[in-house]
């Protein structure tokens, strides 16, 4: 690479660069290990192609000992990456889903959503969205089936949970899920969103007085998604001007997680905030962790804090349990 080709035009810190020539190097989220049977935890995994027609796929997760008689919850999750980087193969978030499945009891589809720029929004919105639909299609026993979702997912407790884009993302579906006519055949009975990734032009909170981390996230979006609308697209943010009223959202429940020292923190409070006085008809929970910072259990998934954000996920997850005597 010559020397101009190799002069960086943008550096979309910590996520990637992109150099004059339209050379493209991701710096996050390019690391990945295979699945499998994890001994720390007893999951098992592997990877399975969704939507072999547009290149979707997902790893699916299990608990190892599970009988074909015992139905549990299934959870549809959606990665990070500010929708440009991170895969479900990346060893943080295969780490991260084992011991959420593990500590749950449920299965879970990490979904595959291709990512931006070589596939613009709102690509990721539609794949994540033919996952679902290809989800519900194990209920009416059309097309192909994946054994382990056919033979262990109770689809009476269907979730879709995500940590930053893909907690965005978990909002967008919720709100769609009416539209499509998915609710025919796919209850969603709760969200979990983690460090969801909302924004917006003009600053709250934190991010008042943190230009320099404002300045980044800003960058991230304007990157993704170059709309005439900015950082106030609805995509972004869910309380402008023809973004959906989060009253359509189509689950029972919300578990938001935020970190206290998360530049996102006072967006993702704005949006408990705004859901409980929205008419939604159910019931929204906000869980902070002081001290830390954006996805962090990601990070350091075995730290006291992690494991307490796990957990309370997990007991969140199981609310349509029967419990047990």
């Amino acid at each position: 690479m010559g020397s101009n080709a190799s002069e960086v035009v943008l550096d979309l810190f910590p996520y990637l660069k992109v150099y004059k020539d339209g050379t493209l190097e991701r710096i996050a989220g390019v690391e990945v290990v295979p699945p499998g049977l994890d001994t720390e935890t007893g999951v098992l995994s592997k990877d399975i192609v969704v939507i072999p027609e547009i290149g979707v796929s997902a790893r699916i997760y299990r608990p190892n000992l599970l009988s074909k008689d015992e139905k549990i919850p299934l959870v549809v999750y959606f990665h990070g990456g500010a929708f440009c980087v991170a895969s479900p193969a990346c060893p943080e978030y295969h780490t991260s889903l084992n011991k959420l499945v593990a500590e749950a009891n449920i299965i879970a589809l990490s979904v595959g959503y291709r990512l931006v720029p070589e596939h613009p929004l709102p690509t990721a919105y539609e794949d994540s969205l033919a996952a679902l639909q290809w989800i519900a299609s194990h209920k009416e026993g059309d097309g192909d089936h994946e054994a382990w979702i056919k033979d262990y997912a109770d689809f009476d407790q269907v979730f879709l949970a995500g940590d930053s884009a893909g907690a965005n993302i978990a909002h967008h579906l919720a709100l769609r899920i009416k539209h499509s006519g998915l609710d025919q055949n796919l209850k969603i009975l709760g969200i979990g969103m983690i460090h969801p990734y909302f924004w917006g032009t003009n600053p709250i909170g934190a991010e008042v007085t943190d230009s320099f981390r404002k300045g980044l996230v800003d960058n991230w979006w304007l990157y993704v998604c170059p709309s005439d609308k900015g950082c106030d697209d609805p995509l972004i943010n869910p309380f402008v001007d023809g973004s959906s009223d989060l009253a359509g959202l189509a689950c029972d429940g919300i578990l938001i997680t935020v970190a206290g020292k998360d530049i996102l923190r006072d967006r993702g409070r704005l949006y408990y905030d705004k859901l409980v006085k929205s008419g939604w008809k159910g019931k929204a929970e906000i869980m902070e962790i002081e001290g830390e910072d954006h996805v962090f259990h990601i990070f350091n998934p075995d730290c006291a804090k992690a494991k307490s954000m796990i957990k309370r996920m997990a007991s969140f997850l199981n609310q349509g349990k029967a419990p047990v005597k």
